[in-house]
């Protein structure tokens, strides 16, 4: 394309993670590139994410000793809903070197490591403040715009609609996008990464189409996330896949004071990694906290709401700035004592004794004899809790936990949760490139990357596999597409490469 037409510059579609990691890794490798975000503001879906990043064979896991490897990340991947091992291969083999690249390009803390639900390691990194979508999608943002202002090797442009590809033949070389009333062009290829859609509630929208059983539910997606994408690949033949596949979370939460809102805040699955417990209307476990995202809610539907996350003084010590920040916005109550949280739950004292007293005795018998229990496990294996044992993924993971005698006394953060709409595995189907294909083949100029693409995740994502999934396939893409720009031999390369990021902005 670069031959007979002039493609100067990389069109990446969407200001959250996967778009700024497409964008910066454009400019890493020598290239140009313009960003075009809708919304007034860069981020997107990506600065709400709670949990973390997920690496196999990181920096960080070998400075704590964790014993974490590709191979395992991917076997977890595949277990945890995962149907293409080639794609799964990508996500996972390029974890390790891409958080790697986030701490050490970005100056980035992803100091602490969790195990969330569906993963046989701790591998999902965060820092010790805030939430890391914020931390680590700012980071990116800020490094774009420090070379916009100091280079001609950026540009970024917001409040900007694309609404139509343009085309040569059947190679995508350029944009249309609407910004302040009027119709503007970009040219180059394009990569998408505006995200799913998970906010897409009008009557002719993908989840009216894919998924009508959820238009009831309240959603963690912006406003902005109407499968733009999606809608644009498919008016020029390109193919989807796993649309019908919707992330249901369990733990949204609830506003006491607004229950009903469409929109809700995530409670972070990291705080079921730390040890929070999941607790019925009566005040009893019912799930493996640390099972799949879908298991978890599904579990949930069988049982009695009000639902509540509950973390112990050492669970909530553990991943405090998430806890006093819920806290804050209203979604989380601290209480003194356990006999305040069950006066206030209406249950009594003696249950919550007795549910924390069961799910001791499983941790113990787990440390005296982990390969023992009645029960099936989850991952694999067998368990000793009875709670989550009988419904067939029996709990096999313990952190942070107290025995029944502590409940009376012992402090809790509590939040009441509910299943919301969180992520669409399906989208615009991509090969190990992030290049978008047709049933005939590649669509040349073509990229997706994050929740726009479909096929990485298959009928369920992991937790932690999202912010992955943006940096992973964004530098994937974002390499794939300026290699493009630059034609055979680097014939039309621009720009030299640059040592360090950090050199351009300097």
């Amino acid at each position: 394309m670069a031959a007979v037409f002039p493609a100067n510059q990389v069109i990446v579609v969407g200001g959250g993670l996967g778009g700024m990691s497409a964008a910066n890794q454009v400019v890493e490798c020598g290239g140009k590139t313009v960003l075009l975000d809708k919304s007034s503001f860069c981020g997107g879906n990506s600065t709400k994410a709670t949990s973390g990043i997920n690496g196999a064979g990181t920096k960080t896991q070998k400075n704590k000793g964790i014993p974490d490897n590709a191979e395992i990340f991917i076997a977890d991947t595949l277990k945890g809903g995962a149907k293409k091992p080639e794609l799964a291969k990508v996500l996972c083999a390029n974890s390790a070197a891409d958080v790697d690249w986030l701490v050490e390009k970005f100056d980035l803390d992803l100091s602490l490591v969790a195990r969330l639900g569906g993963h046989s390691q701790p591998r999902t990194h965060r820092g010790a403040e805030r939430f890391p979508g914020m931390t680590i999608t700012y980071a990116l943002i800020q490094m774009l715009e420090k070379v916009a202002e100091k280079t001609d090797r950026a540009r970024i442009i917001t409040k900007a609609e694309v609404f139509k590809l343009i085309l040569n033949g059947k190679a995508v070389v350029g944009c249309e996008y609407r910004k302040a009333g009027a119709v503007h062009k970009e040219f180059g290829p394009v990569i998408f990464a505006s995200g799913g859609f998970g906010a897409d509630f009008g009557s002719d929208s993908l989840l009216a189409q894919y998924r009508p059983d959820l238009l009831h539910l309240p959603t963690t997606n912006g406003e902005h996330c109407t499968g733009d994408a999606i809608k644009m690949g498919e008016a020029i033949g390109a193919t989807t896949t796993d649309l019908e596949w919707v992330q249901v979370h369990p733990t949204g939460l609830v506003k006491p004071d607004d229950p009903d809102a469409k929109v809700k805040f995530l409670a972070a699955e990291a705080l079921r990694g730390v040890g929070g417990l999941v607790l019925d209307a009566n005040g009893k476990r019912f799930a493996n906290e640390l099972g799949r995202r879908d298991y978890v809610t599904g579990e949930m539907w069988k049982s009695k709401p009000p639902f509540r996350l509950c973390l112990n003084k050492a669970a909530a010590d553990e991943i405090i700035w998430h806890a006093k920040h819920y806290t804050g916005r209203g979604v989380m109550k601290f209480y003194e004592s356990g006999a305040a949280l069950a006066k206030d739950m209406g249950v009594p004292l003696q249950t919550l004794v007795d549910t924390h007293q069961a799910h001791y005795d499983a941790a113990k018998k787990t440390e005296k004899d982990p390969d023992g229990g009645k029960w099936p496990a989850y991952p694999s294996g067998k368990s000793w809790d009875e709670a989550s044992g009988k419904t067939g993924s029996g709990k096999k993971f313990y952190h942070n936990v107290i025995d029944g005698s502590k409940v009376a006394t012992e402090p809790f953060y509590v939040a009441i949760i509910t299943p919301v709409i969180h992520y669409c595995m399906g989208g615009l189907e991509c090969t190990v490139l992030g290049e978008c294909i047709t049933t005939a083949g590649v669509i040349p100029g073509l990229y997706v990357a994050g929740e726009a693409a479909g096929g990485i995740h298959g009928n369920n994502r992991l937790g932690g596999n999202s912010l992955l999934d943006c940096v992973v396939f964004g530098r994937v893409s974002g390499k794939a597409a300026v290699k493009y720009t630059f034609g055979a031999g680097d014939k039309f390369r621009l720009c030299p490469t640059p040592l360090e990021l950090k050199e351009l902005v300097k």
